[in-house]
């Protein structure tokens, strides 16, 4: 792995309506943050779906900047869905002088904040410095990006933790590619990893305990997934996360009236949970 990096930190959904994005995940029983807007040269704000060691982010779009302009394009090209995928970084800084000397051109670090309500009432502050590889770099239409995180105590907060469905933390994302050896080979390549072949597909791990990146066929994916046999899928893009849970009784509670249960699993429908396919998964 690169210098520095520590594995999948979090992944990002970005939507055109963030309010009526976090009614919906919500109700499939995640405990959102409150939301929170980013420093004005981003011009975004989110909520945060949080586990042990890695985060959903749900991006909406507030104002019209240079550093805004992919997520906009990705909205007008591709509607609600999982933009992006972030790594953890120890040091930004250091992190784009490596891939730099590798010949990656890759921007940043960008350094912004934005504030956080803490449990007790007070007011805090989430800092963060984040680099990017180069728009071009995208292994099947998923931008990537590295975050250092300045302030982990006001992101992870143990009362954010806890969810009604049990969720602990992403097992993997699914992403639909015609090409799925060559795209896992892509982004090892951009993370200085390994790629492995599977039955269906490719992978690439980012750590231990951290999710996993699997490339697959459109078929490859409807066959994974019955319920999901006619589900529409972009040429190339995620289409699915996977979600651990410690209780999948309680998962398909909350998943109800559009959870469709297999064995193991419980599965949303993209268009129940902003353009993403949403499995959870036994422990």
């Amino acid at each position: 792995m690169l210098a520095g990096l520590e594995g999948l930190d979090h992944v990002v959904v970005t939507v055109r309506d963030l309010d009526a994005a976090a009614a919906q995940w919500r109700a499939l029983g995640f405990t959102l943050s409150p939301r929170g807007t980013h420093s004005a040269h981003l011009g975004t704000a989110n909520h945060t779906i949080m586990f042990g060691s890695d985060y959903v982010e749900l991006l909406g779009v507030l104002a019209d900047t240079a550093l805004s302009a992919p997520s906009r394009e990705f909205l007008a090209r591709r509607g609600d869905g999982i933009e992006r995928a972030a790594f953890t970084t120890r040091d930004a800084a250091a992190g784009v002088a490596a891939l730099q000397a590798r010949g990656i051109e890759a921007s940043g670090p960008v350094e912004f904040s934005r504030p956080v309500e803490l449990p007790d009432g007070r007011r805090g502050t989430a800092a963060f410095s984040v680099f990017h590889w180069p728009p071009a770099q995208r292994p099947a239409d998923l931008r990537l990006f590295a975050c250092q995180h300045h302030s982990r105590d006001t992101v992870w907060i143990a009362a954010l933790q806890s969810h009604a469905n049990t969720a602990t933390g992403i097992v993997r994302l699914e992403i639909v590619t015609p090409r799925p050896a060559d795209a896992a080979a892509q982004l090892a390549g951009l993370i200085d990893t390994a790629a492995e072949a599977i039955a269906d597909g490719a992978r690439v791990r980012t750590a231990p305990g951290r999710g996993e990146l699997v490339f697959l066929t459109a078929d490859a994916f409807r066959a994974r997934h019955a319920s999901l046999r006619d589900a529409r899928l972009a040429d190339a893009g995620a289409a699915a996360w996977v979600c651990r849970v410690a209780d999948l009784d309680a998962a398909a509670r909350c998943a109800a009236p559009h959870g469709s249960r297999s064995a193991g699993t419980v599965t949303v429908a993209a268009d129940r949970a902003n353009g993403v396919a949403l499995v959870f998964e036994a422990a």
